[in-house]
């Protein structure tokens, strides 16, 4: 039934919810704004990002969203490279090619940033496209997508997506793809559900879902 496994990349390939919160904390305690906690972070996390830090309690007053999203990818960028790969991705990585299915990754990421990252994470090899934006601030990734199945003509049909937030079936509805949300990454199972996709709470999950 499916020939191609889309995935995003930050909180469901890569755990970074940990890094993205303290970096969260750093700026806010720049701003004398109260700290996040998981549960709080994982309440207001989501895109645009800009509407995600004022949910947070980000101003833009003295500091804005262009000087923001640097001081965030300057400190986030290095330090992903000691993150954590989920448990489940490498396994279903290969199944899934053993079962002859293409992966690709889809992000909101800046697209030589998930190169590097991916690389250095050693799963370079396991993805036929690797398509992020061109920005370091969270958007477009709805365009990336929609450009990709048109240039490639991979039939929607054919496309199971893989996401850990709301914005991620989002994606899936415009790529009128299949989805399924995640959820150990950013955004908590509560608000997740109020999109009415299907769950999972292991990677490994998806080659059941694959399988049918």
């Amino acid at each position: 039934m499916y020939k191609y496994l889309i995935w995003d990349f930050n909180g469901t390939i890569l755990d970074d919810l940990e890094l993205c919160l303290d970096l969260l904390n750093v700026m806010l305690e720049k701003q004398n704004k109260p700290k996040l906690d998981v549960p709080a972070y994982k309440h207001v996390f989501g895109f645009p990002i800009k509407d995600y830090y004022i949910q947070a309690g980000l101003t833009f007053d003295s500091w804005s969203f262009d000087q923001m999203s640097q001081f965030f990818i300057e400190r986030y960028q290095p330090a992903s490279f000691e993150c954590q790969i989920h448990k489940g991705v490498i396994e279903t990585l290969q199944a899934s090619i053993q079962m002859g299915l293409k992966n690709i990754i889809l992000s909101a990421s800046q697209t030589d940033n998930l190169i590097e990252q991916t690389k250095i994470l050693n799963i370079f090899q396991y993805f036929d496209y690797i398509i992020g934006t061109d920005n370091i601030k969270g958007q477009g990734k709805i365009e990336r997508g929609i450009q990709l199945m048109k240039e490639t003509g991979i039939d929607p049909n054919s496309c199971l997506y893989v996401g850990d937030t709301i914005h991620d079936a989002e994606v899936a509805k415009a790529l009128g793809v299949k989805v399924l949300l995640y959820t150990g990454g950013h955004q908590s199972e509560a608000r997740l559900r109020t999109v009415n996709e299907r769950i999972i709470y292991e990677i490994s999950d998806i080659i059941n879902v694959i399988k049918g």
